[in-house]
């Protein structure tokens, strides 16, 4: 089972270097995309548009390319684009993000070792500006036992290099409605009801961060969608109230704490520093 498709949302504030290099990434590998789906989640700039047009054109029996008039959020729009991939294996692609060259042929050789997998990820290297200098390193569990035991209060994914079978993720609901930490809704749902998942212990992807990322974390938007998230994997039953309480105590934390308390935690407990 070599087919597989390419499912990336993009919408305006990205730049267009950024959407190219992570395109490239994706057409580059060592077992290239069957299929590649684009979902433009709400008007583009021209300047994002002409780089689109470019590939659709170049390829017209590769990409698909689904416009949406209204910006949606990035669950719907890979909801939306999830109903055009003609593929079971659906590998999940960032905007802004580099995928190594082997990282879908790692991630299908896993499928092909053991049918009943539905999800594959692995770990991710963190860079600022330059994708030759890393940071850090994004570390998640190998195996369904740790993999269950971590979603209980965190995604035990990282949704960037993400690789999953289309029809679990629909059985489980796709990303459902809510506007923020929907994939780690979504992987709870699906851990939770029957699905197998193993992580790569070694990086796959480099994702871009930047000053920003702080700050986002930090927000309270950021810190109150993961609640909501939470609130519904706890209604479910599928997370403990202690569960619950921690991650509500650990959000609170990272909103009221200071910037240099917020990094040093999140490194200890998420990433590994690269020196």
């Amino acid at each position: 089972m070599d087919d597989y498709s390419v499912l990336m949302s993009v919408y305006r504030k990205e730049k267009p270097q950024y959407l190219r290099s992570a395109i490239d990434s994706m057409l580059n590998q060592t077992i290239p995309p069957e299929q590649f789906v684009l979902v433009e989640d709400g008007e583009m700039t021209p300047e994002l548009e002409n780089v689109v047009i470019e590939y659709e054109e170049s390829n017209t029996s590769l990409f698909t390319v689904i416009r949406n008039k209204e910006n949606q959020g990035l669950g719907k729009a890979l909801d939306c684009g999830m109903q055009f991939c003609r593929n079971e294996l659906v590998a999940r692609m960032d905007s802004d993000d580099i995928s190594m060259l082997d990282r879908c042929e790692k991630e299908l050789c896993l499928f092909q070792s053991d049918p009943n997998l539905s999800i594959v990820s692995g770990f991710i290297n963190e860079f600022i500006d330059d994708p030759n200098h890393i940071v850090s390193v994004r570390t998640v569990p190998e195996r369904q036992e740790d993999i269950k035991k971590r979603m209980r209060t965190r995604s035990a994914f990282n949704h960037p290099a993400v690789m999953y079978k289309k029809s679990e993720v629909l059985r489980c609901g796709g990303y459902g409605e809510l506007k923020r930490k929907q994939d780690h809704d979504l992987f709870s749902r699906m851990m939770n009801n029957g699905c197998y998942a193993y992580n790569l212990q070694e990086p796959i992807l480099c994702f871009r961060g930047d000053a920003e990322n702080l700050k986002r974390r930090k927000s309270w938007n950021n810190c109150k969608s993961y609640i909501i998230a939470q609130w519904h994997i706890f209604k479910r039953k599928e997370c403990s109230v202690i569960d619950f309480i921690y991650v509500f105590a650990a959000q609170f934390f990272f909103f009221i704490a200071p910037s240099g308390m917020v990094n040093l935690v999140s490194k200890k407990l998420l990433r590994t520093d690269v020196k």
